[in-house]
């Protein structure tokens, strides 16, 4: 059966159609999830865990950061003091499917985008097709840099503090894996959807409700909610928060750059049909 016209389908048509994008989404990612799966020892070992082994890249360039200005920082210590258990009988095996779910997300984003992205063109102009051409591949890699940004600076920043936080010196820091994965997983994640703001701003502005002069008014606002927001992802030490916060802020003065180009491109389109 052919694919009707966007303009002959009714809103039924329209969530049938929805219905089969997400399908094929689901699809994408639990077939990449069940191979993830399989090779879920190396993942936890290689990947997941890896953050709490003091040879983890972040440790080492901060433990020489430290030492060259002369400064006692925990990014030095021998061990993270902390252990990772299971208090619950399906507790492993929930570990393991989720992880595998997360991975088998973040691997198919693109694919992800790429269906939601052929969704919604059906109802652009030709024009606004041609020009969003790199959105699939500009939004991936924002999302692959915000990934790799929360699992090498947030989250090894966050555990690191976690970790040697102690109230009395009687208390150790048995952390359930729940608890482990669920810190990696909310880093990874925040992080990975944080650094799409260029592309979110990109449409606010194509749909009109932002432009460059609104979000040039309202940047030091937007300072107030970034430092808000580094705090809620990691840990309550200022530096750790410096560290977030400030590729949030090229970010958002990157967004206002591509508001501006948006903006710009809409009154020439003005002029020329005037």
């Amino acid at each position: 059966m052919a694919k009707k016209n966007i303009n002959e389908m009714s809103f039924l048509d329209h969530l049938e159609d929805l219905r089969w994008h997400l399908i094929r989404i689901c699809a994408a990612v639990m077939i990449v999830a069940t191979l993830a799966f399989i090779f879920s020892r190396f993942i936890f070992q290689s990947i997941i865990f890896a953050p709490i082994d003091m040879s983890f890249p972040t440790y080492e360039l901060l433990c020489r950061a430290a030492t060259y200005i002369g400064v006692e920082t925990t990014f030095c210590n021998e061990e993270i003091p902390m252990i990772i258990q299971n208090r619950t009988m399906a507790g492993q095996f929930s570990a393991d499917v989720w992880t595998a779910i997360l991975g088998g997300f973040i691997i198919s984003f693109p694919y992800v985008i790429y269906q939601l992205w052929k969704f919604i063109s059906p109802g652009l102009h030709d024009n606004e097709r041609r020009h969003s051409k790199g959105f699939i591949i500009i939004s991936s890699i924002l999302f692959f840099l915000g990934v790799l940004f929360g699992y090498y600076i947030v989250t090894p920043l966050s555990i690191n503090f976690l970790a040697n936080y102690n109230v009395a010196d009687v208390v150790d820091n048995q952390i359930d894996i729940s608890s482990y994965i669920a810190l990696v997983r909310s880093s990874v994640l925040a992080s990975g959807l944080i650094f799409e703001l260029p592309i979110i701003i990109y449409f606010l502005t194509k749909i009109g409700l932002a432009t460059p002069e609104g979000l040039r008014k309202y940047r030091k606002y937007a300072l107030v909610i970034v430092l808000i927001l580094s705090a809620i992802i990691t840990p309550p030490d200022i530096a750790s928060q410096v560290i977030v916060a400030i590729p949030i802020l090229i970010l958002y003065q990157v967004s206002i750059y591509i508001s501006k180009i948006v903006v710009k491109n809409e009154r020439k389109k003005q002029a020329a049909k005037a």
